[in-house]
């Protein structure tokens, strides 16, 4: 079967190399000049199962008044003239209840656990490597409070039996020695032992070169300018190199996905929520993260990727504007030089910023369409990294006629049942609707 996948980022290049592992025939259109030149690009690195929560949650809308206050603040919200971004604002608000945090959990953790597992095969089965590494997640409180209000998340990693450990500061700087420095600015610690980190971007432009051995074809430097449709199927694929067709379409433009689906007659809530990187040289390797360290106040990740330090943060709604603002960069040069003042040089610094695509629920677009050979892959908003691998697969067993590995009922665009054309797929044993 011939398989057109839009968008060559991480979701689109693992799905289009599982695909061709099935035996089909892929081509991959995007409009950059290589593989995970926007979103993928420079994220925090981290691959993390056991943080994969929804934004919206219990008490989230008072935090984020607090949040919007902050100096350094990890949420800017400039107010557009967007509907679009206050349907999804709206959306988000109303997932803000105990009930539909534990349904959007119970949704974002198989797809996580499971990818992070896909990630473990594909790196034993191909030796693939992208400065990895297997050391946990470690969050830091700086107050008591926000010590005291990890409860209900052990609670919740107790129940998807994920591993993790509550750590006091002699604890931690066991684990990030470097932290000696500055441990008495935190009183402790959460530890999820098996997330891991890695170069998203050298991940997917590596496996994007395996998948061309596999025989996939990319159309890089082709910008995608619309579908067409016939009836309920997808006839072709309108690009500035001319009309391409297949049997089956996959959907993986993350941000820019529901722009293209609006003319079908698709209105899924994906929003783009812009996310700002430094990437910093390492100067002192003995006073540098060994892993990935989550600064709970400001929001902020800090990594280590080989010989650089990736510090991301901040959800910034802004509509699709790529703009640098330096109020940023300020906000993720304090904190990496407020946990590790010695470890790296950030006046030597690069500055990125992506679109991440966001659901309001948290949880990622993936499966079925009411057009018959149109799948989505879209919407995994902070978590594309750590979603891609089990995504890929999901989207190839499904074009494959296969049961996938996982339940993934709550996944497809179904549960927006608003945007849903065609018949309801039951949700998962126990799960309310």
């Amino acid at each position: 079967m011939k398989v057109l996948v839009l968008g060559s980022g991480v979701i689109g290049v693992s799905t289009a190399y599982y695909l061709a592992r099935s035996g089909h025939e892929v081509e991959v259109c995007d409009r950059q000049p290589g593989p995970a030149l926007e979103t993928s690009f420079g994220n925090a690195g981290e691959v993390s199962p056991g943080y994969s929560a929804p934004w919206a949650g219990p008490g989230v809308p008072l935090k984020a008044i607090k949040w919007m206050l902050m100096t350094h603040s990890p949420l800017v919200i400039w107010p557009l003239l967007d509907p679009a971004m206050w349907r999804w604002g709206a959306m988000m608000l109303a997932n803000c209840t105990e009930r539909a945090y534990a349904l959007n959990k119970s949704r974002m953790v198989p797809i996580a656990e499971y990818s992070r597992d896909c990630l473990k095969a594909l790196r034993a089965e191909t030796g693939i490597a992208y400065d990895d590494r297997a050391q946990g997640t470690l969050q830091l409180f700086r107050t008591q409070a926000q010590m005291d209000g990890i409860a209900k998340d052990v609670e919740v990693l107790q129940q998807y039996k994920v591993p993790f450990e509550v750590l006091d500061r002699e604890g931690f700087v066991k684990v990030e020695p470097a932290l000696r420095l500055t441990q008495e600015k935190f009183v402790g610690a959460l530890r999820l032992p098996g997330d891991e980190t890695g170069d998203c971007f050298l991940f997917t432009k590596r496996l994007a070169e395996m998948a061309q051995q596999l025989g996939v074809r990319f159309h890089y430097g082709t910008e995608i300018l619309g579908l067409e449709k016939e009836g309920q199927r997808i006839s072709g694929v309108r690009t500035a190199g001319g009309t391409k067709r297949a049997d089956r379409y996959v959907m993986a433009m993350g941000s820019f996905s529901p722009l293209l689906l609006k003319p079908l007659g698709i209105d899924v809530p994906v929003y783009p929520v812009k996310g700002y990187s430094i990437t910093v040289p390492i100067t002192d390797a003995a006073c540098a993260p060994e892993s990935t360290i989550m600064d709970e106040t400001h929001k902020v990740a800090v990594t280590r990727l080989g010989d650089r330090i990736r510090v991301g943060g901040t959800a910034e709604l802004a509509g699709y504007s790529n703009a640098l603002r330096p109020a940023r960069r300020s906000t993720l040069e304090h904190v990496v030089t407020d946990l590790f003042p010695r470890g790296g040089d950030v006046s030597k610094a690069s500055f990125w910023c992506g679109l991440r695509p966001m659901t309001p629920d948290g949880t990622p677009i993936v499966g079925p369409t009411p057009i018959d050979n149109l799948m989505l892959a879209t919407g995994h908003g902070t978590l594309g990294w750590t979603m891609a691998a089990g995504t890929g697969r999901i989207i190839a067993d499904l074009v494959s006629g296969r049961e996938p590995e996982i339940d993934t009922a709550g996944l497809s665009m179904a549960r927006y049942r608003k945007a849903w054309r065609g018949p309801q797929p039951s949700l998962a044993p126990g799960v309310p609707a």
